[in-house]
């Protein structure tokens, strides 16, 4: 059995549990076969007269007593067994947090965002209750049908237990006819469910786009046609899962039929006593939710094989970017270099990045520049391994970079990306994210260098205020400077700013500049950009065109070469001049 198999990790560790959960399962099936052998008992003697005051009082006492009992024990095994499957669902769902923090970036263009929701708020709950109610039904299934048959064949009669159970046959083909169905049926739906988070994700986090373009009915209309999609398709399934009962009930009723015709005609030719026939028609009575047990171990089955199978095909990919068996030790990074790295993204049909060749000494900063496209962000990109890059052309103090830790790389680099992602959260929390305990000083300081600290006093609450959904709060800029002194707090080894500052205006990105120069002296410094002027005092700029590397050098040995950059800039400075004077 697949979900068996793919789980065997979980039930090898739990197995204890579960053994003491089927254990008092199978003991509580076994205590209930005695009522209904009293309850005859008591029939026959009435209709003998040989029932007395003494015998009807301990027959009572022995069934509240039983009662009582199987209360304590049902109690026991409803927890355990219960415990388990809420025990295997934190795990997964922790199993599945850690797995998305180490894929990268190809990953997630795989697989959407509504799809992974649906893994952790659906299909995870589907697997927990089938290692929950599931094995209870499993249990149920087989443990009771096999206790109650049993008992009819030794205190009833065996030819009347088999006249009973003639229709149970057409059970087992309706029954899998209909589990079969259900899979397909709830793999559908799970699939739809996936895209309806998709868009009410997108819905949610785009609203204000959509206002500005007044496109909410439009919107409405989308999202409907999503919903409506859900709704068939998990109406299907609720389609299949009511018909469960109906049939389960109608085949038993068969069996109800047999028995009491049967039985009567045994009972009439002294076969049987009428106390048997009463006890065995309860035992009968008892096969119902057995029965029934099984059209909904068949249905939890189906639903939790189904999702463990899109789980596991989840957490079964790799990471394209991995650690060595043994990583080499680097202290920290003297210099970094590029010998003709080429890169391509997965899927694409050309390079961005072509025999892009560098070499950066530690305490220099690099300026790259070129037009939108050109490569500035994917050659940033390269230094953090989102992406597997050819082997040998990255090197940190002159070692292969796929030679190093990747959270040692990680840990050297403070990285502040175009889009900034801010969680909701206190803006000191949001800057504090790389180093949660960082102390107020430290903070101070780097909301200083981020040129932040007159927002800060002007927010609500200061440092305390709640920037709402991804910094809704606060406006690009604002986002920008907090994203900044977010990696400027972790004083990393290597700062790389992809263009961060083009949401500032001129005076604030010549502060943030000047105390990055002062305060990271001895630090390597990475800063893309469309703004020349944020780069010209660099040591070292290369301007990328397609991937290429088309001029590099100095600003001052740049200009004198006349060509894109030079060009640029005086058209850069020419405008800034003009909305001086418009001022």
């Amino acid at each position: 059995m697949s979900f068996i198999g793919r789980l065997s990790w979980f039930f090898r560790e739990r197995w204890g549990y579960y053994t003491i959960a089927i254990g008092l399962m199978t003991l509580v099936n076994v205590l209930n076969i005695i009522p209904p052998k009293m309850i005859g008992t008591v029939i026959d003697d009435i209709r003998t007269g040989t029932l007395t005051p003494e015998g009807l009082t301990r027959s009572v006492v022995l069934l509240a007593g039983l009662a009582a009992g199987l209360y304590v024990v049902i109690y026991i095994w409803i927890t355990t067994l219960f415990g388990n499957s809420f025990l295997l669902e934190q795990g997964l769902r922790n199993r599945l947090l850690r797995h998305l923090m180490r894929m990268t970036p190809s990953f997630f263009q795989r697989n959407t965002t509504g799809e992974l929701m649906a893994l952790a708020t659906n299909d995870i709950p589907a697997i927990g209750q089938t290692a929950g109610y599931g094995v209870m039904t499993l249990v149920n299934t087989i443990v009771g049908i096999s206790v109650v048959v049993t008992t009819m064949i030794t205190l009833i009669s065996w030819k009347l237990m088999l006249a009973a159970l003639i229709p149970m046959p057409l059970l087992t083909y309706v029954i899998s006819v209909l589990g079969k169905q259900m899979r397909g049926r709830f793999v559908a739906a799970q699939t739809a469910f996936g895209k309806m988070n998709d868009q009410a994700l997108e819905s949610i986090s785009g609203m204000r786009v959509i206002r500005s373009y007044v496109q909410e009915t439009h919107d409405l209309a989308a999202f409907g046609r999503v919903t409506e999609d859900v709704m068939r398709k998990n109406i299907r399934v609720a389609a299949i899962n009511a018909m469960f009962h109906p049939v389960i009930s109608v085949i038993v009723g068969m069996s109800y039929v047999i028995g009491i015709g049967y039985g009567a005609y045994m009972v009439f030719h002294n076969e049987i006593t009428l106390g048997q026939l009463v006890s065995f028609n309860i035992y009968l009575g008892m096969l119902i939710w057995p029965m029934i047990a099984f059209g909904e171990f068949i249905n939890v089955l189906q639903r939790g094989t189904a999702s463990v199978d899109r789980l596991t095909r989840n957490l079964s990919q790799e990471p394209e970017v991995q650690d060595i068996e043994r990583p080499e030790t680097v202290e920290r990074p003297e210099t970094i270099e590029l010998r003709g790295l080429t890169f391509r993204y997965p899927g694409a049909v050309q390079d961005s990045l072509a025999e892009v060749s560098l070499r950066l000494e530690r305490g220099q900063t690099l300026g790259i520049v070129g037009r939108t496209g050109s490569g500035k962000s994917t050659l940033l990109k390269q230094l953090l391994r989102f992406y597997p890059a050819e082997l040998g052309r990255i090197l940190l103090s002159d070692t292969p970079i796929e030679r190093l830790s990747v959270e040692r790389v990680r840990a050297w680099i403070g990285y502040v990306p175009q889009e900034h992602l801010l969680l909701s959260k206190s803006v000191r929390d949001n800057i504090a994210l790389g180093k949660p305990d960082a102390t107020d000083q430290e903070i101070a300081r780097a909301i200083e260098m981020a040129s932040f600290t007159q927002d800060v006093e002007q927010l609500p609450e200061g440092l305390a205020t709640i920037v709402g959904e991804n910094g809704v709060m606060l406006s690009g800029g604002q986002k920008q400077r907090v994203s900044i002194a977010r990696a400027l707090l972790t004083q990393p080894e290597i700062l790389i700013l992809d263009d961060s500052l083009s949401a500032v205006d001129a005076r604030t990105e010549s502060a943030i500049l000047g105390h990055i120069r002062k305060e990271r002296a001895g630090k390597t410094n990475l800063i893309s950009t469309h703004r020349l002027s944020a780069v010209m005092h660099a040591d070292w700029i290369i301007v990328l065109d397609n991937g290429r590397i088309i001029e590099e050098g100095t600003h001052e040995q740049l200009m004198l070469h006349g060509g894109w950059y030079k060009e640029q800039f005086e058209r850069q400075q020419l405008e800034a001049n003009l909305l001086e004077a418009m001022e």
